[in-house]
């Protein structure tokens, strides 16, 4: 009998969770964005001769080197849904002469920093893109982390998946 005293005793404390002081905080995650995974931000500008078919958008704020930068080109407005294309792997347009020979080209593509955004216009003839592709030209600008593009299985050549996936208001 007293060894089953002792066999309950000791079963006892060994299978009695402990709980430490409550009061003290648990390990820290990983520094974020307070809560925030990526940012939008919406850009409109015209290209022309005079700003050399480019333009800049500096983020209100830095960015961090890690962070990949997206960017959609307003392309049309469907039964009151914007229409968003990527950037630079959206549509190439070529010009025709009256023939139907291809006289030129012209695509979008940009470039980024942590602080801007460079959309450039290029096209080896200019001077035939009419003002729908040159005049107030829509653009959203989305800052993701890097591990989050790298990791996801959402297409990150539709915006409405990645503002869908991030949560991201507009």
């Amino acid at each position: 009998m007293k060894k089953i005293f002792t066999l309950l005793f000791l079963s006892t404390i060994l299978f009695t969770s402990c709980e430490g002081d409550q009061g003290l905080p648990g390990p820290q995650g990983p520094p974020g964005l307070d809560g925030e995974i990526g940012k939008t931000f919406e850009f409109t500008t015209s290209f022309n001769q005079a700003n050399d078919f480019a333009d800049r958008f500096f983020f209100n704020e830095n960015i961090f080197d890690s962070d990949v930068v997206l960017v959609y080109r307003l392309e049309a407005v469907d039964n009151g849904l914007d229409v968003w294309e990527p950037l630079p792997t959206g549509s190439i347009f070529f010009f025709n002469d009256t023939t139907g020979a291809i006289e030129g080209f012209l695509y979008y593509r940009f470039n980024f920093t942590v602080g801007d955004v460079d959309i450039i216009l290029e096209s080896d003839a200019p001077e035939l893109a009419g003002p729908e592709f040159t005049d107030n030209q829509t653009f959203r600008i989305v800052a993701i982390p890097s591990e989050f593009a790298e990791s996801t299985d959402i297409n990150l050549l539709n915006f409405n998946e990645v503002q869908s996936a991030l949560n991201l208001e507009f």
